[in-house]
């Protein structure tokens, strides 16, 4: 299945015995699913028709002139871009053919326990613990922070030692955890924009069979590379259209009200629209080298360049608006599904914005990534190298 042809005409079958507009919604997906038209790259049975990624926007394109329901990505981002390339690169068929289906018609959404209160940008030193029972389980115990949709999570992927008598990055498990079983407790973390779309995740006595490990015991951290590589690609590298994004607003504004306008300001307005657009068509480049193959560290070029802009974007809206900059609508405690960068006013953008260089990987963290892995650049002097997770101080 590799002409366009061929699978233009396969989905217009589709929505012909399945119309969107007389079809239930989840009825839908799970059929679009089953005909292997969620994800054409992936493989036949889960979702996909083993053909090019490049293929996959011939049936977007149908589906979206045919008025066709999607799955809501941003609501079930995290599985659709860190959990899914995950389980297909390293689960069983068992696990794939559990997960990968419910996962993209959105009726499970997944959340990411990674990071930890006392391990966030040096993510390999975690502390949380998973031990194994006489049966072969696993019962974790341990604290992770910054969770985006614990709130409405049923599923988790997780990372925890299950070895601290060796160096930090080997003695570590991949697991997926049912956010429902006893012992975990998800709490609501408020953030400066008076949202909590955040919240920590407090595990006690959790317990996770063996045919929930993803991976190998102890190659936990090759298998967090693809879920991490993957996290980045979907934050800095989001399909958006020209003017998309965060500098949409402010070129709204500068073009509706010209009495805000000022020299300085339309000079440094003009150098951040060409930086957008440049990222925005770096973007394109590394979503087609997608199609041959995983993610590199490409991706966490991309991610740095989202958060710089962004930030310097949602700075130079509020200062554009002045005293109307300072305003914000509403510090109402609310648990949102997705985050909205271009639905709330330009208090919101601001304040927001501030955690784009600290989630989805520090840019300090990325900054190395960058220098090492994509520039070829001597690598920093770690003395934690060699030395059992154990031993090192915390």
């Amino acid at each position: 299945m590799t002409d366009a042809a061929e699978l233009r005409r396969r989905t217009r079958e589709f929505l012909a015995a399945h119309p969107p507009a007389e079809t239930d919604r989840l009825e839908f997906l799970r059929a679009r699913f089953d005909a292997g038209l969620a994800w054409v790259h992936f493989p036949e049975g889960l979702g996909g028709l083993g053909a090019p990624r490049s293929l996959q926007a011939v049936v977007d394109a149908e589906l979206e002139a045919a008025g066709a329901p999607d799955n809501d990505p941003r609501r079930i981002g995290i599985g659709l871009g860190m959990a899914a390339p995950t389980i297909l690169q390293y689960g069983t068929e068992e696990q794939k053919k559990r997960f990968l289906k419910p996962l993209w018609t959105g009726e499970e959404v997944w959340c990411q326990l990674f990071s930890e209160p006392g391990a966030g940008s040096d993510l390999a030193a975690l502390g949380t613990r998973a031990v194994r029972e006489s049966g072969g389980g696993w019962v974790v115990n341990g604290q992770k922070v910054w969770t985006s949709s614990a709130h409405l999570a049923r599923w988790a992927i997780l990372i925890a030692r299950t070895d601290p008598d060796v160096p930090k990055h080997r003695g570590i498990t991949y697991f997926l955890c049912d956010m429902t079983d006893p012992g975990v407790e998800v709490r609501p973390l408020r953030q400066i924009t008076g949202e909590a779309e955040f919240n920590e995740v407090f595990l006690t006595d959790v317990r996770i069979p063996d045919s929930r490990r993803l991976g190998e015991v102890g190659d936990g951290w090759r298998v967090a590379q693809t879920t991490l590589n993957n996290e980045r690609v979907a934050i800095g590298g989001m399909r958006v259209p020209r003017e998309g994004g965060m500098i949409g607003p402010v070129v709204k504004t500068w073009r509706e009200r010209p009495e805000l306008r000022t020299p300085d300001l339309h000079q440094r307005l003009l150098t951040l629209w060409v930086e957008a657009e440049v990222a925005r068509l770096t973007g394109e480049r590394l979503r087609q080298q997608l199609v041959a193959g995983q993610p590199g560290p490409e991706g966490a070029g991309m991610k740095l360049a989202f958060a710089r802009l962004n930030q310097a974007i949602s700075g130079l809206e509020v200062e554009l608006l002045g005293e109307e900059g300072l305003l914000y609508d509403d510090w109402t405690m609310r648990r949102p599904e997705h985050v909205d960068f271009t639905g709330r006013e330009a208090g919101y953008r601001y304040l927001r914005s501030k955690g784009n260089s600290i989630e989805g990987g520090t840019s300090e963290v990325l900054l190395n990534i960058v220098a090492e892995r994509v520039l070829g650049l001597p690598a920093e002097p770690r003395t934690d190298k060699d030395v059992a997770w154990k031993d090192l101080a915390r």
